[in-house]
């Protein structure tokens, strides 16, 4: 087992993981955008679809979705407490006896036969964080699809703007006043982070150069019993596309969630987020404005990639 893989099962398996990453979209205005958008693009692929396989599906927001409307899901993560609160929330939702609930980590899914699912997904970058084997985890997930396939990815130009902006998360905080840790701690330190800031332009070029977000801090910190950030790997859309080429996607589609609402200061964002009727329409804009591919590489955190598998019999 390589050191991504063990970051990532020591963060995600974090007791509170479950409980936090469900109240995210009730937590974050960058996190209602971007599974606003995710949300929209499964719906719109549905048809011919029973089973689905969703890789890295956390605490399942669309495991249960998809659930919901009638599919056959399988609930796939390397984090315990993920599939503990998954579980929890299907069941209130009605649809534990549609998804079956596997942990395990993505760089191994032997387990399953070729074309196994209608339909494979995997979104909030799990792929990203199995550096450096991320094309040979996204091959395998294309191995196991049939008709349709769906991922996000974190990507490189999305994130190269957060070396010059160290409080980029404040501006999507829905409410301060909320009990999220994470939050309070983005609000008390905001003045420590600016005046702490400088622009290191070499930081900003080696990510440029490599995509490679973490490495020797992360390892160094795990090794001394810490749970860091899993080591990141940033991908370029081009770079996206011909990998999913390569491994037989067909009609591939790039999309960047967040790539309008980055563009707002959060007052604004929040004045629109409280109204439903201006949270409607600038929902709808934002998944009109973030799937146009010349804006596809700018998305907040995610590149969104979806495309066809087209099996010769």
């Amino acid at each position: 087992m390589n050191y991504s893989q063990k970051i990532s099962e020591r963060q995600w398996n974090l007791p509170d993981k479950g409980e936090l990453e469900s109240r995210r979209e009730a937590t974050y205005i960058d996190d209602i955008i971007q599974k606003d958008h995710i949300q929209r693009r499964l719906l719109e692929n549905l048809d011919g679809i029973r089973t689905v396989f969703d890789g890295g599906a956390g605490s399942g927001r669309f495991s249960i979705l998809l659930a919901k409307q009638g599919c056959q899901v399988t609930h796939f993560d390397i984090s315990q407490p993920m599939i503990d609160k998954a579980r929890e929330l299907a069941e209130k939702e009605g649809v534990l006896d549609r998804i079956t609930f596997v942990k395990g980590a993505l760089e191994d899914l032997s387990a399953y036969r070729d074309h196994e699912f209608d339909l494979v997904m995997s979104f909030d970058a799990p792929i990203s964080y199995t550096w450096p084997n991320q094309n040979k985890v996204i091959s395998e997930l294309v191995r196991i699809a049939r008709r349709k396939f769906i991922i996000s990815v974190s990507s490189r130009l999305g994130s190269l703007p957060y070396y010059a902006n160290p409080i980029q998360k404040n501006q999507f905080i829905l409410d301060e006043k909320a009990d999220d840790p994470f939050v309070q701690w983005i609000i008390s330190n905001r003045e420590q982070m600016i005046s702490g800031f400088s622009f290191n332009k070499q930081v900003v070029d080696k990510l440029w150069a490599d995509g490679l977000m973490g490495g020797e801090e992360e390892i160094a910190q795990y090794e001394q019993g810490g749970a860091p950030w899993c080591i990141t790997y940033g991908f370029m859309p081009d770079e996206l596309e011909s990998i999913l080429a390569e491994n037989g996607v067909r009609n591939i589609r790039l999309s960047g969630p967040g790539a309008f609402g980055r563009t707002i200061p959060r007052e604004i964002l929040v004045k629109i987020m409280n109204d439903p009727k201006q949270k409607k329409d600038f929902l709808d804009f934002c998944y009109q404005y973030d799937s146009n591919p010349y804006v596809c590489g700018m998305g907040k955190d995610n590149l969104v990639a979806e495309g066809d598998i087209i099996i010769n019999d």
